[in-house]
């Protein structure tokens, strides 16, 4: 008899997700294996990618002014540094208000509609800064323009909201590290731009740096009206929400995160005024201060995903500890420099802690689930019930996620205000690197005290 051999499994086609008018997703269960094997995940990647791509743009439009700065010398434009550093403040503070509205936005209009919205948004500032930018202009107006720029801050927190809806449990680490490395680069790319129009056109032409960008902001509105979905599965919580503002961790942690995401950001729209006014000699033009200024922002972005595993492996408040310790020394070596006029040592300095608000940025967004993994597994202990411990740790950690982000992101507020500041009153950053080593030692005792010391409920995290 002859053998048969058994009939050959033919490879199935991802099936397609049924959609109503608008793209909207009802039946959405990513933490099904099969429905994510098959349908789930292709959808989720190219949602990934667009979101992705839309809020690079964001953070490449926040930070825009950053670049815009290094375009207006003073003997044409009459800013001096403190008014400088007032037209990088102005779309930070924006930046950081709106995050909180534009997290509720993905639940109320759908991810992929707000999406639409908010990379269309992005040109408005990009088209006004283009009509009024040119000398002569009334200074108030740049800082209408400037603070305009802040829209692009948003699209962080409604990107991860969004992000966060489709991807399952276990992936979901990877899908919002992915998202938020990819956002973040949008700064030291926005500065290589700036780069580029300064060393091929020269400092007469700013205008061509947001000729760059406004056909890439259509292209983001345009890729997510055609290729992003909605999930009605996303909804909104207010109550948890409000729940987490009476939580004392949400504070604690918020407090921490300005420490790290808002060091890197302030120090992204900074470092080059501060390399030119700190150091005139070596940066007399702005091309010299651009050829640095993506350097920082750049690894500190690429770093982030490693502080998330370290702070897998090693605990978050451990690697949160050491790591404001490392920037408090950071920024000693800054000040230091600064007092003996050393270039290469202040540019170390600085430039090592971009490094260290990236790590930082990873860890502390780690500990946030574990905070809330952790008082679950003491309700559990105390009686109730597993399943409601896990969906309360779950949704308080997303609540705790959105609030985080909207009051780290002023951190770089206050650094803008504080090099201002100290570059009024003395002519030096100096005041501003010792305002720094302190924020980060107090830093460093709050997390001890709260997540690391012996025989507190939280000790481990």
């Amino acid at each position: 008899m002859a053998a048969t051999s058994p009939p050959t499994r033919q490879p199935t086609a991802p099936l397609a997700v049924p959609t109503r008018p608008g793209r909207w997703i009802d039946d959405w269960r990513p933490e099904d294996p099969a429905f994510w094997a098959s349908t789930g995940e292709p959808v989720a990647r190219r949602n990934l990618f667009f979101s992705v791509f839309s809020e690079h743009i964001g953070f490449s439009i926040w930070s825009l002014w950053s670049v815009l700065v290094l375009f207006l010398p003073e003997a044409v434009y009459g800013i001096d540094p403190a008014g400088k550093f007032l037209l990088t403040t102005l779309p930070t503070a924006l930046g950081a208000f709106v995050r909180l509205p534009y997290t509720f936005a993905v639940a109320k209009f759908g991810g992929r509609n707000w999406t639409i919205v908010s990379a269309a948004l992005l040109l408005v500032p990009t088209i006004a800064t283009a009509v009024v930018l040119e000398p002569g202009v009334d200074y108030a107006t740049l800082l209408v323009v400037s603070c305009l720029a802040g829209v692009g801050g948003g699209n962080f927190a409604s990107s991860m909201a969004n992000i966060n809806a489709f991807y399952p449990n276990r992936l979901k680490g990877w899908a919002l590290g992915l998202n938020a490395g990819g956002g973040n680069l949008g700064v030291p790319v926005v500065q290589l731009v700036g780069l580029l129009v300064l060393a091929t056109a020269g400092v007469q032409h700013p205008r061509l740096v947001l000729v760059v960008y406004i056909p890439l902001i259509v292209v983001a509105a345009v890729g997510a009206a055609l290729l992003m979905d909605n999930l009605t599965t996303a909804r909104n919580q207010p109550r948890a929400m409000r729940e987490a503002t009476r939580e004392p961790h949400t504070w604690i942690m918020s407090f921490l995160y300005i420490g790290t995401f808002g060091s890197f950001i302030g120090f992204g729209f900074a470092f080059g005024q501060v390399l030119q006014n700190q150091f005139t000699g070596d940066f007399a033009t702005p091309l010299a201060a651009a050829s640095l200024t993506w350097l920082g922002p750049l690894l500190g972005s690429l770093i982030r995903p490693l502080g998330g595993s370290l702070a897998d492996r090693f605990g978050g408040a451990r690697i949160t500890f050491w790591n404001f310790a490392a920037m408090a020394v950071g920024a000693a070596i800054v000040w230091t420099a600064s007092q003996v006029g050393s270039l290469p040592l202040f540019v170390v300095g600085f430039v090592s802690l971009f490094v260290l608000s990236g790590l930082g940025n990873g860890s502390t967004y780690t500990m946030i689930p574990a905070i809330f993994r952790t008082q679950a597994q003491q309700r559990v202990a105390a009686g109730a019930d597993t399943a409601d411990a896990d969906r309360h740790a779950l949704r308080m950690s997303g609540a705790l996620i959105g609030i985080a982000g909207a009051v780290g992101a002023f951190g770089g507020v206050l650094v803008n205000l504080a090099f201002r500041q100290s570059f009024l009153t003395t002519g030096t950053g100096d005041s501003a690197y010792l305002v720094f080593i302190a924020f980060y030692l107090v830093c460093l005792a709050v997390t001890w005290a709260v997540y690391l010391r012996p025989r507190t409920r939280m000790s481990g995290v």
